[in-house]
């Protein structure tokens, strides 16, 4: 007789389970809505003022201020853990670029908090409501700011980011950001998904937070509502009593670690002791060492300042060692490699004037290496203001204090030299390493070629006429890759290089706001998003030069050399540019606003796309220029060459044509060179470009662009 029945029931359970999976399906791509829609509205609430201060920041008309501090620890914060490639020094941008993009960054961090603070009290957040989910303790109530911040904050984020992170970062392909982002998605979705537990199918930060993702729209489940009735029934009784009878039912359910210690006090009290003894022992032994440390090193320095003393005496000129005893001497206190033996040497350096003992000097603080640079820099500045306060009349005096420095000049181009690449924390800021204005048989030339000066800071240092011909100036660091935050890289800010030599030295993102680079050569160099604001590049010859992605804002290039440098991406917002010879120069979206080019030469150079608004191109050659797309509202281009170029697609509303040349002349034998763009016919120039609101256009060229399928209400 109990059979059918058993059957029947196990047919009823059987035909339960299935609305039951149907219903958890449609729970899981309910709750994966709601978690698609809350991290959209996060980050579009950054990215909507981040792309409206990006087209701030591109506008010429707007005045430009130094970045907001909190912006820039914010990006080196961010730099350093993944590995992206820092921006050193301060970047200028747009005043209202600076407000919004402090707003991208606040705006994500409040609604975050907003979601994680109606998720704790309510259960929900608001995508969580439009989608009728909800979150719930063991009690079925909402579960909490500590549990939220357990869930959203360890559960969700931190601990597969952090598997993730760990992945990438040791693997093969770091530091390659695409691989670290579909390893993050594939560790938040494998979390998402959930492991097995008694009661159903959980995600890790549910049960790391003891919450319950459950159907808004559906009664709590039998297991949840159990647990809330008995913790209604325990309100109803004594205050007391009730709290006791929770925390042993809390015990019985799941014993913590105070329960485990209470029934194993003999395990507890012994761990704990050897702890202690542990710890002490630890203790003694680290104090013994440190002493021990600390009675060699006093010892070493006693043993140091002997020699120093006995040696000290041998190189008195009432001694009377002779020439190689003296030189013995000198060298031995330059094994010394002690602060006053280093001192010594340095200030000998500038009062010894035997020829062989000076050799020797040199030798010894070379040995001593970049240990000797801060003396040696100390006494360099020392030198400097002592020649500065000779009169130009006192001749040999001149000359003995010129000797001087020079002495100290050659030392330190010594040690740079021979100790290539372990310089990255010398410092040789404001020191006097170029010429100095002497008769020219005693100028002293810096020569450091082919080396690595990574991390070298030459701030305000005088280099004029120094030659670093492929040397480099900027290192991988301690990952051994390139274009990481770790990269070793000089500091050129305020130095004075005129007419030095840097022909192919790397100086890729290197920073040299307010260089003076005048009459510099730097042909086929590697500035590859180095920073150059207001820098002085008069007169200086970069052909072949790549200064992709610069920042060259408001700097001087003045009757510089361009030609076949590339400039594709640049910021030459304001920059001085007449005269320039900028031949085949590769200038392709490059932000050239408020630039003046006046008298400049720009054949067959590459434009497309670039930003050209207000900018002076009076009086310009443009022959063969491949303008195409480019933004030229307002610009100048009165008296400009503008034969064979390739203007389709450009906005050149407001550009001022007066005397402008469109139509080509004759073709000129000494004009082969320039690469006229690949057009199929000259008559394609101005095909479709809008001239209705130009400006000065004289009947003459108006015909031309008519005829030639230009755009404009006089056309017929």
């Amino acid at each position: 007789m109990t059979s059918p029945i058993v059957r029947r029931s196990s047919n009823q359970s059987g035909q339960s389970k299935e609305p039951e999976r149907a219903s958890s399906l449609l729970l899981a791509s309910r709750r994966f809505a709601a978690w698609a829609a809350e991290i959209t509205l996060v980050v579009a609430s950054g990215l909507i003022p981040f792309g409206i201060g990006v087209y701030a920041n591109s506008r010429s008309d707007l005045n430009r201020v130094p970045l907001n501090p909190v912006l820039v620890v914010t990006e080196r914060a961010i730099a350093r853990p993944l590995a992206l490639p820092v921006s050193y020094g301060i970047r200028n941008v747009a005043w209202p670029t600076n407000i919004l993009w402090t707003i991208a960054l606040l705006a994500p961090v409040t609604l975050s908090w907003w979601e994680l603070y109606l998720l704790a009290k309510t259960g929900s957040t608001i995508p969580k409501r439009w989608f009728k989910v909800r979150v719930v303790n063991e009690q079925g109530k909402p579960p909490g700011l500590g549990a939220v911040v357990i869930r959203e904050g360890v559960g969700r984020w931190t601990v597969p980011i952090s598997i993730a992170y760990l992945l990438w970062r040791y693997s093969f392909a770091f530091p390659n950001l695409g691989l670290f982002t579909f390893l993050s998605l594939l560790m938040i979705v494998g979390e998402g998904i959930g492991l097995p537990s008694r009661r159903s199918r959980r995600a890790l930060h549910d049960q790391l937070a003891g919450t319950y993702t459950i159907d808004a729209t559906r009664p709590l489940p039998s297991s949840l509502l159990a647990n809330n009735r008995q913790a209604q029934s325990a309100d109803g009784n004594d205050e007391a009593e009730g709290q006791e009878e929770l925390a042993a039912a809390e015990t019985t359910q799941s014993p913590n670690l105070w329960r485990r210690i209470q029934q194993n006090p003999n395990l507890t009290l012994f761990g704990v002791g050897l702890t202690s003894m542990t710890a002490v022992l630890a203790t003694l032994i680290g104090t013994q060492v440190y002493i021990q440390i600390q009675q060699s090193q006093r010892a070493t320095k006693q043993i140091n300042s002997q020699q120093f003393l006995e040696l000290v005496k041998q190189l008195t000129p009432n001694s009377g060692a002779t020439n190689e005893q003296r030189q013995s001497a000198i060298l031995a206190m330059g094994g010394l490699n002690d602060p006053q033996s280093i001192k010594f040497l340095a200030d000998l350096l500038v009062s010894e004037t035997n020829p062989s003992l000076l050799d020797t000097i040199q030798q010894s603080l070379t040995t001593v290496g970049p240990q000797a640079i801060p003396e040696l820099k100390n006494k360099n500045q020392f030198l400097v203001s002592e020649l500065e306060s000779v009169g130009s009349t006192a001749t040999k005096e001149r000359e003995l204090r010129q000797g001087r420095l020079q002495r100290n000049q050659k030392t330190i181009n010594k040690i740079l030299s021979v100790y290539s690449g372990k310089m990255e924390s010398v410092d040789l800021s404001s020191t006097q390493l170029g010429q100095s204005g002497t008769p020219k048989s005693s100028f002293f030339n810096l020569v450091l070629d082919n080396l690595d000066l990574s991390g070298i800071k030459f701030k305000s240092a005088n280099l004029n006429q120094a030659s670093f011909k492929g040397s480099r100036f900027r290192g991988a660091g301690e990952d051994g890759r390139w274009d990481t935050y770790d990269d070793v890289m000089a500091d050129l800010s305020q130095a004075q290089l005129q007419q030095a030599n840097l022909t192919d030295a790397n100086l890729s993102r290197v920073l040299m706001n307010r260089i003076d680079l005048s009459r510099a050569t730097l042909n086929r160099a590697n500035l590859s998003n180095a920073r150059l604001y207001d820098a002085k590049l008069n007169s200086t010859q970069l052909v072949g030069a790549d200064l992709r992605n610069a920042v060259l804002e408001r700097a001087s290039l003045t009757g510089a050399d361009l030609g076949d440098a590339k400039l594709n991406e640049a910021n030459l917002y304001a920059a001085r540019l007449g005269r320039v010879t900028a031949i085949g120069t590769q200038l392709s979206f490059a932000n050239l606003t408020n630039t003046d080019w006046q008298g400049a030469d720009l054949s067959g150079a590459y434009l497309d796309r670039a930003n050209l608004s207000n900018a002076n191109l009076s009086a310009t050659r443009l022959a063969g220029a491949v303008l195409r797309s480019a933004q030229m509202e307002n610009v100048n281009l009165q008296n400009a060459d503008l034969s064979l170029a390739d203007l389709r697609g450009a906005n050149v509303a407001g550009a001022d044509f007066k005397g402008a040349i469109l139509a080509p002349s004759k073709e000129d034998p000494a004009d082969q060179f320039v690469k006229t763009p690949d057009l199929g016919s000259v008559s394609a120039v101005v095909q479709g470009v809008d001239f209705s609101q130009a400006k000065n256009l004289d009947p003459k060229q108006l015909a031309y662009i008519c005829t030639q399928g230009g755009i404009h209400p006089r056309c017929p």
